[in-house]
C-alpha cells in the first residue's frame, strides 16, 4: 500500500466524512412535500407540493395528490405548469359535510400531473390553491403517488405519527395555525404571491446553511482525531 502523508491522509478523512453526511442529510429530505408547511385555519391558501427526483436512472413523468375527504375543500384550482397536463377529478363525499356555504356532497379528491419530465437531479414544484381551509384540525394530510419513467411507482402515503421518527415514505402534511395565531407570522400558506416566493426562497437556504454547517462540523471532528493520533505517534 503506497505511502500517504497524515496531511493528505487527515483531508481525505474529512472529505469523505463531510460528503457522507450532506449525502444523508439529502437522502432525508428528498421526499414530496409542502411548501410552505403552514397556514392558518379557515384561510384560503396557495401550496406547493415539491416533488424531487430520487432515481439516478429514472425521470419523474407523473404525480397523483389524493386530498383528504374527511376534511373536504370547496374550492379548488391549479396552476398551469408548461409541459404538464393537470387533470382534477372531483368525488361524492363518504358523508356530506356543513360549510358556510351550506352542505357540500362533493368535492375535488384526486389532482394528476402528467406528460412532462423531473430529470435525475432535479425538481419541480406543483402549485394549487385551495380553502377555506378546515378549523377543526391542526393538519391536512395529501397522500401523493411519484411514477418514474421505468414504471416504479412510488406511495408517499404514510401518515407522521406524533413523537415517532419519519416514516419510510411520509405523506406531505400541511399544518394548520390557529387563526391570527402570531406562530403564522411569515410561515402562512396565504395566497400572497410575494410571500409564498419568500417562503420557499428561505426554506432552501436554511437547508444549504445547515448542509454546509454539517459538513464544517464533520471535518472539524476529523481534523482533530488526526491531531490527537499525530501527537500520540510523537510521543
Amino acid at each position: 500500500m503506497p505511502f500517504i502523508p497524515h496531511a493528505r491522509r487527515a483531508g481525505a478523512v474529512a472529505s469523505l466524512a463531510a460528503l457522507s453526511v450532506i449525502g444523508l442529510a439529502a437522502a432525508a429530505s428528498a421526499h414530496v412535500s409542502v411548501n410552505p408547511k403552514t397556514a392558518e385555519q379557515g384561510s384560503y391558501a396557495k401550496v406547493s407540493f415539491r416533488v424531487p427526483n430520487e432515481r439516478d436512472d429514472a425521470s419523474t413523468t407523473e404525480l397523483v395528490v389524493n386530498l383528504p375527504t374527511d376534511h373536504p375543500l370547496s374550492s379548488v384550482s391549479v396552476r398551469p405548469l408548461p409541459g404538464w397536463t393537470v387533470r382534477v377529478e372531483k368525488s361524492k363525499l363518504p358523508k356530506p359535510v356543513k360549510t358556510e356555504g351550506g352542505e357540500l356532497t362533493e368535492a375535488v379528491t384526486k389532482i394528476t400531473w402528467s406528460g412532462g419530465r423531473i430529470e435525475p437531479g432535479r425538481f419541480e414544484e406543483f402549485d394549487v390553491s385551495m380553502g377555506p381551509l378546515p378549523t377543526d384540525t391542526d393538519q391536512l394530510v395529501f397522500k401523493a403517488d411519484q411514477t418514474y419513467s421505468g414504471g416504479e411507482v412510488v406511495k408517499w402515503e404514510e401518515a407522521p405519527a406524533e413523537g415517532a421518527n419519519e416514516p419510510e415514505h411520509p405523506s406531505p402534511v400541511l399544518k394548520l395555525l390557529p387563526k391570527g395565531s402570531a406562530a403564522t407570522t411569515g410561515l402562512t400558506a396565504q395566497v400572497k404571491p410575494a410571500a409564498a416566493s419568500s417562503a420557499t426562497s428561505g426554506d432552501g437556504t436554511a437547508r444549504l446553511l445547515g448542509g454546509i454547517g454539517i459538513a464544517v462540523g464533520a471535518a472539524g471532528i476529523a481534523v482533530g482525531a488526526y491531531g490527537v493520533t499525530r501527537a500520540r505517534s510523537r510521543a
